[in-house]
């Protein structure tokens, strides 16, 4: 993911479906300068961590 699409999410109202190694996550911020984002995993709100940006992939919500 780029910085720029992770801002994006980061500041956008709607939740975005975004995962780190699997798990849905919440992107709280996103840093410019080291490319990293602090994250949450949704089912574990109480566990931060801060990851590279190319660690997050997003995917396309589809309706049926």
């Amino acid at each position: 993911m780029n910085v720029q699409r992770a801002q994006e999410i980061a500041s956008s109202p709607v939740m975005a479906n975004v995962l780190c190694d699997g798990i849905p996550i919440y992107i709280q911020h996103v840093d410019e300068q080291s490319e990293t984002v602090r994250i949450y995993a949704l089912n574990k709100p109480e566990e931060e961590r801060e990851v590279p940006l190319y660690s997050l992939t997003e995917e396309e919500l589809t309706s049926e």
